[in-house]
């Protein structure tokens, strides 16, 4: 059985969805928090059970039978998340799995400025030494942390952030669908991959250039310095610790972290990566 941990969230649900188009539901199995919002696809066949990586014992009925556990990576923050992914991780190799994968990042590293790459570093680390068969899927940036930004500077004319770098903004939908590629077929992926990317990196200058053009208004890229923008997220609602973790991504790409691309992904997939364009127009036309 191939068991897709998170499978409710925006990467799990896509991944779900392209699994679903090549295996027969009764083959897939998925652990989620929640078993409630996983409905559809218990109707649809799929084996739902409750699985917690903060609650390792869950993971051992979660995880039963399965031959290749999808790890996507836990959605909490600092040395938690570390302890949470090396206990599905743990969990998947005790239920006999012969392959694990995870779903690490393009710029994971225990020195890097971007708060998740020590994480999914140490992650690597902890695979490396698991002693059977592992994928780490090293994504791109996803392209829809962008949609942060989107309704402001659509709103003011203003895309207001810090200081920035060049950054290789991928789908979530390419990213799902090699990650399924890598599940489900021999020889695609094995160990530690290449940057999946998008084929070129843009910073947040390049960003309005592009929303200028889909809105048809001129946006403008407004540089703040770090604590300005920060002080102004939190008056705008987000919680200062999320602000000043996001603001770790724009220390990261301005040293040039999230700088880098390669051909794997587009090669994997067998045709062209969507654009950030294309993401950015699909992202106008869903407000």
């Amino acid at each position: 059985m191939l068991i897709v941990t998170g499978a409710t969230g925006r990467l799990g649900s896509l991944i779900l969805d392209r699994l679903l188009e090549r295996v027969p539901a009764e083959k897939v199995g998925i652990s989620v928090r929640d078993v409630t919002k996983a409905a559809a696809l218990a109707e649809r066949g799929v084996r739902v059970r409750a699985g917690d990586f903060t609650e390792p014992d869950t993971l051992k009925l979660a995880f039963e039978g399965a031959e290749r556990v999808l790890v996507i990576s836990a959605s909490i923050r600092g040395e938690a998340a570390t302890a949470a992914n090396i206990a599905a991780i743990d969990a998947a190799r005790a239920a006999g799995a012969r392959r694990v994968l995870y779903t690490s990042h393009q710029a994971a590293s225990p020195a890097s400025l971007f708060a998740p790459q020590p994480v999914h570093a140490a992650t690597e680390e902890h695979l490396r030494r698991l002693g059977i068969p592992y994928t780490a899927l090293r994504n791109g940036f996803y392209a829809s942390t962008l949609e942060l930004f989107l309704e402001a500077a659509i709103e003011t004319g203003r895309l207001a952030a810090p200081l920035d770098g060049p950054v290789s903004w991928t789908s979530h939908e390419d990213l799902a669908e090699a990650a399924v590629l890598a599940l489900t077929e021999d020889g695609v992926f094995d160990g530690v991959t290449p940057p999946l990317t998008a084929p070129r990196t843009l910073d947040f200058a390049g960003v309005a250039a592009i929303l200028s053009r889909i809105t048809g208004r001129t946006i403008e890229r407004v540089v703040m310095e770090d604590e300005e923008w920060v002080a102004a997220m939190v008056a705008d609602g987000m919680p200062r610790p999320a602000a000043a973790f996001l603001l770790t991504m724009f220390l990261a790409s301005r040293k040039g972290e999230f700088d880098v691309t390669s051909p794997a992904l587009e090669s994997a997939l067998g045709r062209p990566a969507r654009s950030v364009e294309e993401v950015l127009e699909a992202a106008v036309r869903s407000r």
